[in-house]
């Protein structure tokens, strides 16, 4: 084999690519330290010897089928280049391969999705559902070429452009959160913050559109009814005669559902509020359930999605969707049905507030009152769920007239 002499060029520059593949098991030499290790299994590596700091050390270029001799010549240049300028290339190497890596953990789609993995365990599985949407649907679209270490104010600013403005707020912190979690992974150079307030329009917390006078109620009644698809319109219809939350109806499953008692048991970890919860269902509610069990068959959602939808059950979205073709938008969103049946059902059935609380699942103050929340007022909101479907039934007759039921007061 050629000489190898650490430092110098010239040793071997002659050896040729037919050499190199007929090289026997052992080490040849290609000059200025660069050698090929020919493996008794045939393998063939790029190698370099070469001395720094007193020590003689070793570089790897990769093997012989995928990196070329003129290569391999380059980067045993390059080394000798650093090695002229006092710089060690295995730690040049050493720092390059880490800038990469950390290059490649900055990505912002990378990022986002250890964001929502490590929020997994702190958030309500309908929480996680709902930011993951936002992020993948908006977020990550607009920023995947991004890295969170250089990420600006204004580029993110320009990419929460465009979101729907009922989003827009939600996006918004979720990427400020995204940004601090990368903060604490070391990802962010200059350690700071994103400067969001003020990015998106304030949208008023307090206004959700409700449907709440008489004919209002009667017109979105009707054009639930009406509506041309089977799974949308059982959800809705479902949504409000519950007034559940509008993304608990979208991702209901049979396993929560008993239809002979007429119950839909939620657990603590599908609540918002942490709590168990028992909504009683009304006969009109248990038919729009049958209905879907013959239509799906008893898999693990009640509501199958629709055609391009992402998630294994109906999306809420779809729900806020039919509304709007509908005519609503502005004047009934699918969180309206709650507030629907508060005001509604307050006014014209008399029932007990504290009884449409409990309906609603509000989180209440009070370790006490956490304690049978899940069945609380259960009888009188089992009167209360089959008298608003009672209602709502005889409201969007052409001629309905509707008598309010005696009020109860709670226990």
């Amino acid at each position: 084999m050629a000489k190898i002499e650490p430092g110098k060029a010239g040793a071997g520059e002659a050896v040729t690519v037919a050499q190199l593949k007929a090289a026997k098991p052992g080490k040849l030499g290609v000059g200025g330290g660069l050698f090929l290790l020919t493996k008794d299994t045939g393998a063939q590596l790029w190698r370099m010897k070469y001395r720094h700091a007193g020590r003689e050390k070793l570089l790897s270029f990769g093997n012989f089928k995928d990196v070329t001799l003129a290569k391999a010549r380059a980067e045993r240049d390059k080394a000798r280049a650093l090695l002229r300028n006092g710089i060690d290339p295995a730690d040049a190497k050493l720092a390059r391969d880490n800038a990469a890596k950390r290059t490649a953990d900055a990505a912002f789609p990378k990022v986002a999705a250890a964001w929502l993995e490590w929020k997994r365990q702190e958030w309500a599985p309908e929480t996680h559902r709902k930011a993951t949407y936002v992020v993948d649907a908006y977020l990550t679209p607009t920023l995947r070429r991004q890295s969170v270490t250089s990420l600006t104010t204004q580029t993110a600013a320009d990419a929460l452009n465009g979101i729907p403005p009922s989003l827009a707020a939600k996006a918004r912190q979720h990427l400020g959160g995204i940004v601090t979690f990368a903060i604490r992974k070391g990802l962010r150079d200059d350690g700071r913050l994103l400067a969001l307030r003020g990015a998106v329009p304030k949208q008023d917390k307090g206004h959700i559109p409700a449907a709440t006078d008489l004919a209002d109620v009667r017109a979105v009644v009707k054009a639930v009814a009406a509506y041309p698809v089977p799974v949308t319109r059982a959800a809705l219809s479902v949504a409000m005669l519950t007034a559940q939350r509008p993304g608990m109806v979208a991702a209901m499953e049979w396993a929560d559902v008993d239809l002979d008692a007429g119950e839909w048991s939620l657990s603590a970890d599908k609540m918002k509020t942490r709590h168990a919860h028992l909504v009683p269902l009304s006969s009109q509610a248990v038919g729009h359930l049958r209905a879907m069990l013959a239509f799906t068959g008893g898999k693990q959602y009640v509501f199958p999605p629709l055609a391009r939808q992402k998630t294994p059950h109906l999306h809420r979205d779809a729900l806020s969707a039919a509304l709007r073709r509908m005519g609503f938008q502005g004047t009934h969103a699918t969180h309206g049905f709650r507030g629907m049946l508060r005001t509604v059902a307050r006014e014209r059935l008399r029932m007990d507030a504290d009884v449409l609380e409990a309906q609603l699942a509000h989180a209440k103050k009070g370790d006490v009152q956490k304690a049978y929340d899940r069945t609380q007022f259960i009888d009188e909101r089992r009167e209360l769920v089959q008298a608003w479907a009672d209602y709502l039934d005889v409201l969007a007759s052409d001629d309905g007239k509707v008598t309010p039921i005696r009020k109860r007061k709670a226990a």
